[in-house]
């Protein structure tokens, strides 16, 4: 039983002797999951939370800490590249980018077994290093390849599972939405999350690509043959309108790995090379301008209110001394590092059956995080860990949104394309555990570019 700490700040919590720190624990978390059943909003659900607990078990006045959290988490600088990320997003998700992806990869793709299958997995791969959204890129991919693979007699199963499943790679390769706000509420740095993102993403993408291979040469008669060959020039000229867009994310990059830039000041290049984008190519406009504005302030205002109600939770959580209390429980049972990933995978495999990636990080960074912390493990190892989490999540019924993306588009039953999903879910299972296993495929990176030398 978990046992009360020294008080946080000087301020004296007002409970019991007999009750615990895990009693009051629980009576917080019961009180969420009933405001989040109620279908109450997650970010006043986040609020009403905090204000209980600090109302009821600290003698600190709950509206001070509401100002302050709500002030505190918006006011921020780091946190402004959030919002140009998504509108970065948004200018790209109403171009011909999508269009003009299917077309420009897929002549380069029909030697390998599957052929414009493999499509999928790079289109969602590239839009989703401009898109930073997993149902953005799952949506736009699919609108032009679903159609276009079925017409051609692909394997309908195949092509829902892969864009499912590589619909994902919009929030693990950067710049990615889920990775700001990690980055943000374990504050860690942005661009060595982002740069930790890169190589498992391509691991992914070649886990996907691998499985349709082995699918391929196991089901030869459910591949389409080849009927239009092009030479290497042919193959250049279609596929020159991808290389302003990947121009454009290795300019993001870069710009930040050599100093010149902060990640708010690449996101706002990213806006400024998205709208040339998408004025080279004739999809600016008035309309597509408002409309991307818009979008990206809607989506930017809802996950700057919860993550302004998880900042409230966080100080409850802090005054209650619950996290320092969770954190010294789980360091005297002595759990190894794999133990402690393991349960905290089964949690967040949880929680993605019923909570989106942002929320479901917000809601806990501010309790896992300590035990992380105790057990040694690299914070920025574990947002990646949490965002192959959140993919798995995307594809997870019933709240998987990729899963009603392609319902939407396919006319298909979410199980459906579940249940064609499947193998591609154990990819990402095993992507996790390879990390895992070697977590030098997430930090190698940041660690090698941004290492100072001695």
């Amino acid at each position: 039983m978990l046992k009360k700490t020294a008080a946080h700040a000087g301020i004296i919590r007002k409970w019991p002797d007999d009750v615990s720190t895990l009693t009051v624990a629980l009576i917080l978390l019961v009180l969420l999951l009933v405001l989040l059943a109620g279908g109450v909003w997650i970010a006043i659900s986040l609020a009403a939370v905090a204000w209980f607990g600090l109302q009821f078990f600290t003698s600190t006045p709950p509206e001070v800490n509401l100002f302050q959290s709500f002030w505190g988490s918006s006011a921020s600088w780091t946190l402004a590249a959030l919002p140009l990320f998504i509108w970065m997003g948004e200018i790209l998700y109403r171009t011909k980018l999508s269009e003009e992806m299917f077309e420009g990869l897929a002549p380069w793709l029909t030697w390998l077994p599957g052929r414009l299958m493999h499509v999928n997995v790079l289109a969602c791969g590239i839009f989703g290093t401009v898109s930073g959204s997993s149902a953005a890129t799952c949506a736009t991919i699919a609108k032009v390849a679903l159609p276009e693979l079925v017409k051609r007699g692909y394997d309908e199963k195949t092509a829902l599972g892969s864009l499912c499943g590589a619909g994902t790679l919009g929030i693990l390769l950067p710049p990615s939405i889920i990775m700001v706000v990690y980055a943000v509420a374990a504050e860690v740095s942005i661009l060595k999350v982002f740069l930790a993102g890169f190589l498992p993403g391509f691991l992914l993408m070649a886990l996907f690509s691998g499985y349709i291979i082995v699918w391929a040469l196991l089901n030869p008669g459910k591949t389409p043959k080849e009927t239009i060959r092009m030479s290497f020039g042919e193959k250049i000229y279609k596929s020159r309108h991808l290389i302003p867009c990947v121009l454009l994310i290795v300019f993001i990059v870069w710009v930040m790995v050599m100093g010149w830039a902060t990640a708010t000041e690449s996101a706002a290049f990213g806006v400024l090379g998205s709208l040339a984008i998408a004025w080279w190519s004739g999809g600016l406009s008035r309309d597509t301008f408002w409309q991307s504005l818009m979008g990206a302030t809607r989506l930017s205002c809802m996950i700057m209110f919860i993550l302004a109600g998880a900042a409230f939770l966080s100080s409850c959580m802090a005054f209650t001394g619950i996290p320092k209390a969770l954190a010294a429980w789980v360091a005297s049972m002595e759990p190894s590092k794999y133990t402690l990933i393991a349960i905290l995978a089964g949690i967040y495999l949880l929680l993605g059956t019923a909570l989106d990636g942002v929320s479901m990080i917000v809601l806990t960074t501010s309790i896992v995080i300590p035990m992380i912390e105790k057990a040694g493990i690299d914070l920025v190892w574990f947002g990646i860990f949490i965002v192959l989490l959140v993919e798995i999540a995307e594809v997870t019924p019933p709240l998987g949104f990729n899963l009603f993306v392609l319902q939407t588009m396919s006319g298909r039953d979410s199980n459906y394309v579940a249940y064609a999903s499947v193998p591609f879910f154990f990819m990402m299972v095993l992507c996790i555990a390879l990390i895992t296993i070697f977590p030098q495929i997430a930090t190698w990176l940041p660690d090698a570019l941004l290492s100072k030398p001695k």
